[in-house]
């Protein structure tokens, strides 16, 4: 099968895109004809062996969102998944690892295991499903982990990013009163879009004011995108006993908190990673998503779909910080 892979750390130039053996299945596993691949930063993060990872030692194929139709199954537990269209959501390593290959979804067939399978429902398109995965997940557990959101003021930081738009469209579509942050005219387009009731520009050197002016008492629920570089920022808007809800720090890895600044507002900091949550988190954040997609309310913007062949030039558009997802088809 065709597949896009790479066989050591570096720039987008390490992609290939060649014949590789297709996966077998294993017990519990399904057999998904893979229609679409999306790109995550975590995607471009680790083909570049971000943070100084070693190398596993075996071929990577890309990515670990996408979206298909499932075919085939290795047992009764697979069985119910046969004709459906489904959309996935990833871990990287073992999960997906043969013996010289992890496979991962920028690639024709995908063995998938049935847990980590969702519906996808008529009507929506593959490219849609290729977007959810990690975003959404993660989106779904910084709005909703902490407890519903409606009446609440919800602060999301980078509101037209990948996770950031679909956190705003959840919190809107629960009843929350959504202010979201953006560093370009298009992020903010999207993020407005999506029922950001104001986005504020975190370039301006009175943003915080700005954020205090919309919502005197404070941020309810702040979901960041940065902690360590929007601490400070997140410190002065946060409201008497808020929750921060942060997925990464990406250019601060380790941050210096203003910790009486915060002690003094009570305020909560909750970390996540989307990678280890629990099943049932997991499970929650899947049924919320399939409900909003059944109702036309979750639409992730879509910048960009390419063919596979094209991997390492829709890398270098991910690293320069295209507004919207970028697909890469995989099926003919």
């Amino acid at each position: 099968m065709r597949a896009a892979f790479y066989d050591g750390y570096g720039s987008p130039d390490v992609l290939r895109v060649g014949d590789i053996p297709k996966p077998d299945l294993r017990p519990g596993e399904a057999l998904m004809r893979v229609a679409t691949s999306g790109i995550n930063p975590s995607d471009v993060k680790r083909r570049a062996g971000w943070g100084g990872a070693a190398w596993p030692g075996h071929r990577i194929v890309a990515h670990c969102d996408g979206a298909g139709e499932v075919v085939a199954a290795a047992d009764a537990v697979g069985q119910p998944w046969v004709g459906r269209r489904a959309w996935l959501w990833s871990v990287p390593g073992r999960t997906f690892l043969r013996p010289t290959i992890e496979y991962g979804t920028a690639a024709e067939w995908l063995a998938v295991p049935v847990a980590n399978l969702a519906p996808l429902p008529d009507g929506v398109d593959y490219r849609v499903g290729a977007c959810l995965g990690v975003p959404a997940i993660t989106a779904h557990f910084a709005v909703f982990a902490d407890g519903p959101v409606a009446g609440k003021t919800v602060l999301v930081q980078g509101g037209g990013g990948a996770v950031g738009e679909l956190a705003v469209q959840m919190a809107s579509a629960a009843g929350a009163r959504v202010i979201a942050t953006a560093r370009s005219d298009a992020r903010a387009a999207i993020a407005r879009a999506g029922g950001a009731e104001h986005v504020i520009d975190t370039r301006a050197a009175d943003a915080d004011e700005a954020v205090l002016a919309a919502c005197p008492d404070g941020i309810d629920r702040l979901i960041e995108v940065d902690f360590g570089a929007n601490i400070d920022f997140d410190m002065r808007v946060i409201a008497t006993g808020g929750m921060i809800v942060s997925y990464s720090s990406t250019s601060r890895p380790n941050p210096v908190i203003p910790y009486y600044a915060l002690q003094r507002k009570a305020a909560l900091i909750r970390l996540m990673s989307n990678y280890i949550l629990s099943p049932q988190s997991i499970g929650a954040a899947v049924d919320h998503i399939t409900t909003m997609l059944e109702a036309g309310s979750l639409h992730p913007t879509i910048a960009m779909d390419m063919p596979l062949a094209a991997i390492a030039d829709a890398h270098r558009a991910q690293e320069k910080g295209m507004s919207g997802k970028i697909v890469l088809h995989c099926s003919e």
